[in-house]
C-alpha cells in the first residue's frame, strides 16, 4: 500500500506545472507524527527552493489565531464574547444602529455581523492603523440583521482585533504574540514584514488560465498592518501544525497549553449554519461534515498565495498546505479531499443533480454584484453559464484586479442551490437566498452574499 503523504505529493507535483504554481509547502500531523516537505521555488524571479519551513503568508488562517486570542482573554474573565462589542468600543459605529446594539465577539467570529464586510485598505504601519480600520466601517453598508444570516465578514475581525487591544493593553500583534505564539513555541510565525526578510521567504505569484499560465510575481508583498486580524499572519507549514496540536489537545514538549480543552472545544461547535464554503461556522473555525465526521479549519487567500489547514479532530491529524499562488486554491483543495480519502475512506458523496428547463433557468439570468467581483448569469445551449469578473480591491482599493477566470456552467442539486460543474471553481457552491415573494434576494457564493442588479 502507498504512503498516503507520498499520494498527495505526487499529486501536488504533477498540478503545479498546470496551474503554474511556482511552490507549495505540504505537512501531515497523524498519530503524533508529523511529515513535512516543500516542492518548487519561493519566486520565479529570484528561485529558492521551497522548504517546510520557508515563510509564506497563511491569509485569512489569521482568524483563528485572533480567535485563539479571543478565548484566552475570556478564559482570563476580561473579554465577554456575548457581551455588546461597544461595552469595550463606545466609539464604534455602524451603519445599522440594531446591529451597533446588539453586536458581540460571538457574532465576529462566526460572520455573522450583518454588513458588507470585504473592505480593505491602507491605514500605515502605526499603532493607530487598527482604530482606523474600525473607524471607516461606519461606512460599510448593512445587508442583513445581525446574528440572522452567514456570510464572510473580514472587516468583522479588525473590529474583534480593536477590541483584543483594549481588553489586553496591548497592540493587536503583541497580545497574538504573548498569548499563543510564544506558549506555542512558533518560531517562524510573525505579523512583520520586517521579521520576516531574515528569514527564507517566499513572494506571492499571480497566474492567469492561458496554456502555459506563467505565473507573475505579486506586488505589493505586505497586506497592511490595518488587516492584520483579518489575514496578516505569515507562518510556515511546520508552525501550523504545531498551532494545529493546541487544536487537537496534543501538544509536543515545550509547548504550553495556552487553552483549556473545553475552550478548544468550544470553538470547534456550531455556532451558525454557513454557507456553500462549510456547512457550519464555529468561533473562527470552519466545520464540515464528511460522512458524519467533522472537519474542522481554515483557508486563507492573499496578494498572490493560498493556504489551507485541515484538522480530523477525531483522528488526531492536520494538513497544513502553503502555496505561493492565486491558483494555489486548487491544489489546497484537492489536497485537502486526497488527504480525508486517502488516510481515512472519508470521501464526501455527490449531490444528486436535478434538470431545469429553459423558462426555469431564464429566472436565474441576471447581473449579482458584490465588493470584490461581479457575477454574470446567462443561459447557453440548454445550461445556466457563470462568469465571475473580479474588481481588484484587495489589499487595497486601487488595487487591480486578480485574471478572470473562464466562464463555467452550474449544475443544479435544488431549486436555491447548485455546483460550480467545471473549471478552476469546480465543486463550489452556488446559493440563492429568496425573498418572501419567491424573488432571488441574494446569490451566495465563497461565503459573499450577492445582489442582483438587473
Amino acid at each position: 500500500m502507498s504512503n498516503p503523504f507520498t499520494t498527495l505529493v505526487d499529486r501536488a507535483r504533477a498540478r503545479m506545472p498546470e496551474l503554474g504554481v511556482p511552490g507549495v509547502a505540504i505537512a501531515v500531523l497523524r498519530q503524533g507524527q508529523v511529515e513535512s516537505i516543500g516542492l518548487g521555488v519561493t519566486s520565479v524571479e529570484n528561485p529558492l527552493p521551497m522548504t517546510a519551513d520557508t515563510i509564506l503568508q497563511v491569509g485569512s488562517i489569521s482568524k483563528t489565531f485572533l480567535g485563539t486570542t479571543a478565548m484566552r482573554l475570556a478564559e482570563a474573565g476580561v473579554l465577554n464574547l456575548d457581551a455588546p462589542v461597544r461595552t469595550y468600543l463606545p466609539e464604534l459605529r455602524l451603519r445599522a444602529a440594531e446591529a451597533l446594539v446588539a453586536l458581540s465577539m460571538r457574532h465576529l467570529l462566526s460572520h455573522t455581523g450583518g454588513w458588507a464586510g470585504d473592505y480593505f485598505n491602507d491605514f500605515g504601519w502605526g499603532d493607530d492603523a487598527i482604530v482606523r480600520m474600525v473607524a471607516a466601517c461606519a461606512d460599510l453598508e448593512p445587508l442583513t440583521p445581525v446574528g440572522t444570516v452567514w456570510h464572510y465578514n473580514n472587516a468583522g475581525f479588525a473590529i474583534a482585533a480593536r477590541v483584543i487591544e483594549v481588553v489586553s493593553g496591548k497592540a493587536y500583534e503583541d497580545a497574538v504574540r504573548d498569548l499563543v505564539f510564544t506558549p506555542l513555541g512558533l518560531s517562524n510565525t510573525t505579523f512583520w514584514p520586517h521579521e520576516v526578510m531574515l528569514k527564507r521567504f517566499a513572494v506571492g505569484h499571480m497566474a492567469g488560465f492561458g496554456n502555459p499560465p506563467e505565473p507573475k510575481v505579486a506586488s505589493p508583498w505586505p497586506i497592511g498592518r490595518a488587516t492584520h486580524g483579518a489575514g496578516g499572519i505569515n507562518s510556515t507549514v511546520n508552525d501550523l501544525i504545531r498551532y494545529a496540536r493546541l487544536h487537537l489537545l496534543q501538544l509536543e514538549s515545550g509547548q504550553a497549553m495556552a487553552l483549556s480543552a473545553e475552550r478548544v472545544r468550544e470553538m470547534q461547535q456550531p455556532v451558525t449554519v454557513a454557507g456553500g464554503v462549510a456547512d457550519a461556522w464555529g468561533l473562527s473555525w470552519s466545520i464540515r461534515y464528511v460522512q458524519g465526521r467533522a472537519v474542522i479549519g481554515h483557508g486563507g487567500a492573499t496578494n498572490g498565495f493560498i493556504a489551507d489547514l485541515t484538522m480530523l479532530p477525531d483522528e488526531g491529524f492536520a494538513l497544513a498546505i502553503l502555496t505561493n499562488c492565486n491558483r494555489g486554491r486548487e491544489i489546497t483543495g484537492d489536497l485537502s479531499s486526497l488527504a480525508l480519502k486517502s488516510y481515512f475512506g472519508l470521501e464526501k458523496p455527490a449531490a444528486p443533480k436535478i434538470d431545469l428547463g429553459a423558462g426555469q433557468l431564464a429566472a436565474y439570468v441576471n447581473h449579482y454584484d458584490a465588493q470584490l467581483q461581479f457575477i454574470e448569469l446567462k443561459v447557453a445551449d440548454g445550461r445556466l453559464v457563470f462568469q465571475a469578473i473580479p474588481k481588484g480591491r484587495f489589499p487595497f482599493p486601487d488595487s487591480p484586479p486578480a485574471p478572470a477566470p473562464p466562464p463555467t456552467w452550474l449544475s443544479f442539486i435544488s431549486p436555491d442551490r447548485a455546483e460550480i460543474a467545471d473549471g478552476p471553481g469546480k465543486g463550489g457552491i452556488v446559493e440563492f437566498l429568496r425573498n418572501p415573494d419567491g424573488t432571488i434576494a441574494w446569490l451566495r457564493t465563497g461565503g459573499r452574499l450577492h445582489r442582483p442588479v438587473g
